[in-house]
């Protein structure tokens, strides 16, 4: 299974304001801080709302999720980027940048929930982030725009509880 690390952006139902978000985006590169060059492909989709998305992927990332520590550190470094980038981009509603992050929430489903969602790095246009109660969970982000700032990717490795530990250590005794 690929888990796509991406920038995904919900820019309503002109399907014109996502080509240009993707246009902003589409090609751009960087070098990151471990000197690996990375390069942006986006792609513009609709959701069974009927709203326009852009996606914005960059290469040389991992698609199985986050397996290390290093890829966690490389994937925070291009999120870092990315929302740089996102600050000066055409309009959009809201974005997120993760893994698997596409089409996180329509945008009935973000506005319809009883509370704002809590999802560190969510950018809401100004319009949005008010018709949903203007949270003061947000900063400001760009003109028109604020945010629940970016907390970067993690690694996680799988915790178990010592009487697991001690029964998987069994298994590697040899008899």
């Amino acid at each position: 299974m690929v888990w796509a690390f991406s920038l995904s952006a919900e820019c309503g139902a002109d399907q014109v304001a996502a080509e240009q978000f993707a246009q902003h985006f589409d090609g751009f590169s960087w070098v990151l801080s471990n000197g690996q060059q990375s390069q942006c492909h986006a792609a513009v989709f609709q959701d069974i709302e009927e709203n326009w998305w852009c996606q914005v992927c960059p290469s040389g990332i991992s698609d199985m999720g986050i397996d290390r520590s290093d890829i966690a550190y490389q994937m925070t470094d291009l999120g870092i980027l990315l929302y740089q980038q996102l600050q000066s981009a055409p309009p959009f509603r809201y974005a997120l940048v993760g893994v698997e992050v596409d089409e996180f929430r329509t945008y009935h489903e973000l506005t319809s929930e009883a509370t704002i969602p809590s999802f560190p790095g969510l950018v809401l246009g100004e319009t949005v982030w008010r018709s949903l109660g203007a949270s003061t969970l947000f900063r400001p982000f760009s003109t028109g725009y604020v945010w629940q700032p970016y907390e970067g990717e993690v690694y996680q490795p799988l915790m178990v509880p010592p009487d697991l530990k001690n029964k998987l250590s069994e298994l590697l005794v040899l008899r």
